[in-house]
């Protein structure tokens, strides 16, 4: 088996075209045409890493954090990260990175973490816009059922966790043939009056070559007529962040302490907590993987009593303006089971080499 068709596959799951767009998720270094013999999963592409898939004969590393992020404009050993890529390349092993692309899906790092926490009725934060699109078409209403069929296969017509929408509407077509067609009913030069069903379908827009390709395969009519309509609904199964409920109200310190046993983490950076808050029952609790105070204001607007997110500064928790409770878990504390997520994707579906998560995986702080 290839590394391409491992890569492809991760494609299918993770969805680059979801990555930020300072982002650089998608596979990085190496060639896609090698035979594979193990992967090892991790946060970040480390030096430790790299030993330990040379060691474990795994030419495949999939990572969290793109190990090419902003650009290298040499590839040296006078540097750490250009030292790191000659020694891939010189053991034949590939990099393959899922960042943003997997943090804004609904199932990725902030929906795990949240599953990790016992949270429920999880959202995300905020969703994403301008990736929604309307697909009408109209075709003879014997051959409507057919389409619609058609259309649902190929990922049309899902909303939330309803798949198969459609609305439809009967009405009648006009159309007159011209020399040379080959119409589907009707005579040429004759005015024609057909029973036509109306079909409209909501899609995701990175679906749209593959949802036209179909619709021209399978529609009956030479000409089939179509209209393509952008929405600016926004798409809730992807984004930013992750707003759910605990099971029941909980002591703000108890629940504390129990992210705290969850993340395997000694310590937690909170905005100011006098007597009141420190006894405070919290509930609604809102997360973000990584660096998350961007989405300070979103869990404000929709009521967290929490927030747990990394890389906060100073002045992010004056903005707490005791409305809610910013807690610091630390970067790599708040995404480390990404690791999870890759390894029971690639396990679930390949069966023929060895996944492994990498021992070596480790924040870049120590707690002390």
């Amino acid at each position: 088996m290839k590394i391409r068709e491992v890569v492809d596959y991760l494609n299918s799951q993770f969805l680059p075209v979801y990555q930020e767009s300072y982002d650089n998720a998608g596979f990085l270094i190496g060639d896609a045409d090698m035979e594979i013999t193990g992967v090892l999963v991790t946060l970040d592409v480390t030096s430790a890493v790299i030993d330990e898939a040379i060691a474990t004969k795994a030419n495949l590393i999939v990572s969290h954090h793109p190990m090419i992020f902003g650009g290298m404009k040499r590839i040296t050993k006078d540097s750490l990260s250009g030292e790191m890529v000659i020694r891939l390349l010189q053991h034949g092993i590939s990099v393959y990175s899922a960042h943003t692309n997997l943090d804004n899906l609904d199932w990725g790092v902030n929906g795990i973490l949240g599953q990790k926490l016992g949270m429920t009725d999880c959202k995300i934060l905020r969703p994403i816009e301008g990736v929604l699109c309307k697909l009408v078409t109209f075709v003879s209403s014997s051959h409507a059922e057919e389409l619609r069929r058609s259309l649902f296969a190929v990922g049309a017509g899902t909303i939330g966790n309803y798949d198969c929408c459609s609305f439809n509407s009967e009405g009648t077509g006009t159309f007159r043939a011209s020399e040379g067609c080959n119409p589907f009913c009707g005579e040429i030069g004759e005015l024609h009056r057909e029973p036509e069903t109306r079909i409209e379908v909501i899609y995701e827009k990175r679906l749209e070559h593959k949802l036209i390709e179909r619709l021209l395969e399978v529609h009956p009519y030479e000409e089939p007529a179509y209209d393509i309509v952008q929405l600016s609904n926004k798409y809730l199964r992807i984004g930013s962040g992750m707003i759910g409920c605990l099971e029941r109200p909980t002591s703000l310190m108890d629940f504390l302490s129990f992210v705290k046993s969850v993340l395997n983490i000694p310590v937690i950076r909170c905005s100011r907590l006098d007597d009141n808050m420190r006894a405070k029952q919290i509930q609604r609790i809102a997360t973000c993987g990584g660096a998350g105070s961007f989405l300070i204001g979103d869990a404000k607007a929709k009521g967290a009593d929490v927030f747990l997110t990394g890389d906060l500064k100073y002045h992010d928790f004056q903005s707490a303006e005791n409305r809610i409770i910013l807690c610091d878990i630390g970067h790599f504390e708040s995404e480390q089971f990404a690791k999870d997520i890759f390894y029971n994707v690639i396990s679930k579906k390949f069966s023929n080499f060895a996944c492994r998560i990498a021992e070596q995986s480790k924040g870049y702080i120590s707690y002390i």
